[in-house]
């Protein structure tokens, strides 16, 4: 058998899924698709990034390996965490990552050996348990329920589990249930994760788009957490620079250390342009933030009053680019309801299911469509009689 064992752990992506399904509808039908399955930005970045980017690629020097980060980027991302969240971090405390989805991944090969128990959230985002599998380690699930407004409830974790847990995947605002933490929930994180000797693995990558006036917060603000764990943050969502594959891991030296010896064995640094760019994010992007998160707000109460009028009571989200709405009862499970969807009105969006069994009667919704295509697509779910 070609295959390798582990691979008996994962499927086909549900975003390769839908695509696919997506393509044979609108070859068999003929018709338009709205797509609020994956979570792609259209918001383009600010103009002088991209005008940064531009004049960098034009320099041969900077078409060379990167092989580490620069000294440049490595003082902008100091500056930033330091202005915008109150944390200090010295070089030996952050590193580049192509994406949060590269630190999802290989962080876990690099601090966790095979059976070791690692603590993730259900509902998740796929990586969240796929990197843990990659490593051989065992994925404990913690659901995060309505009723607990999707917060992890720590006094529900079983002793013995905490006890050989090696690592906790843990984030706020979340992807999928678009969840904010209280200072109280990050600071009971810390004192658990002190408690059974855990590494915490935070993912930040929505904390620039909360709204109604609110600001996001890093995990590493607060006391003792740099002790126990690091956390991600993401130039995709911030800055609109999805393509370019862009984050940063930042906090526990040791965990930092252990990610990039591995990390230097695999690639070759991230693409000096880009780096470039984001340094000019970093430091003159505030008022691009700003509007972002303003025009993703727009689009959130846009969806919230059009699909209220149809008979989709959706909550209001109070961050994230995303939707976290319930299907309704007669529906077997999500994905029942997003086939159903897609024949009868033409939209698509993701099954909840695909994030874990909590999400089984819900769908994730991306509000990556201006609001004139948020009104069509409710007038087609309408004509469609799903409600």
């Amino acid at each position: 058998m070609i295959q390798a064992k582990r691979m008996e752990a994962f499927g086909t992506s549900i975003f390769t899924e839908i695509k696919k399904m997506k393509e044979e509808f609108i070859q068999r039908t003929g018709k338009e698709v709205i797509d609020f399955s994956i979570g792609s930005p259209n918001i383009a970045p600010a103009s002088f990034i991209i005008d940064t980017m531009k004049e960098k690629m034009n320099d041969p020097e900077n078409w060379k390996y990167a092989i580490t980060d620069m000294d440049e980027m490595k003082e902008a991302i100091q500056q930033w965490y330091k202005d915008r969240y109150q944390v200090d971090l010295s070089y030996e405390e952050m590193i580049c990552v192509s994406g949060s989805q590269q630190a999802l991944s290989v962080l876990p090969m690099a601090i966790c050996d095979p059976e070791d128990i690692v603590l993730v959230p259900d509902p998740y985002y796929p990586i969240f348990s796929d990197g843990p599998k990659i490593a051989g380690a065992k994925v404990h699930y913690m659901p995060l329920k309505e009723e607990n407004q999707y917060l992890i409830q720590f006094d529900e974790i079983d002793e013995e589990i905490a006890k050989k847990a090696k690592l906790m995947v843990v984030s706020y605002p979340n992807n999928p249930t678009c969840a904010i933490a209280p200072d109280s929930f990050y600071e009971e994180l810390i004192a658990f994760a002190h408690k059974y000797n855990i590494l915490v693995l935070h993912d930040n990558a929505y904390s620039e788009l909360v709204f109604d006036g609110k600001k996001g917060k890093s995990f590493l603000s607060f006391p003792k957490a740099k002790e126990i764990g690091v956390e991600l943050n993401s130039f995709s969502k911030t800055f609109g620079m999805a393509g370019a594959r862009l984050g940063v891991c930042v906090g526990n030296k040791e965990m930092i250390k252990a990610f990039d010896t591995l990390k230097s064995n695999m690639d070759y640094g991230i693409f000096k342009p880009i780096q470039y760019a984001a340094i000019e994010a970093l430091k003159n992007g505030k008022e691009s933030i700003q509007s972002t998160c303003l025009a993703y707000q727009r689009r959130r109460d846009a969806m919230v009053k059009a699909f209220k009028e149809i008979g989709w009571n959706i909550p209001s989200t109070p961050a994230t680019m995303f939707m976290w709405a319930k299907i309704p009862d007669s529906y077997t499970d999500s994905m029942a309801f997003v086939e159903d969807l897609l024949e009868k009105a033409g939209v698509v969006m993701t099954p909840g299911q695909a994030f874990g069994q909590e999400g089984k009667r819900y769908v994730r919704i991306a509000l990556v469509q201006d609001e004139q295509e948020i009104y069509k697509a409710a007038q087609q779910i309408k004509e469609a009689k799903i409600f």
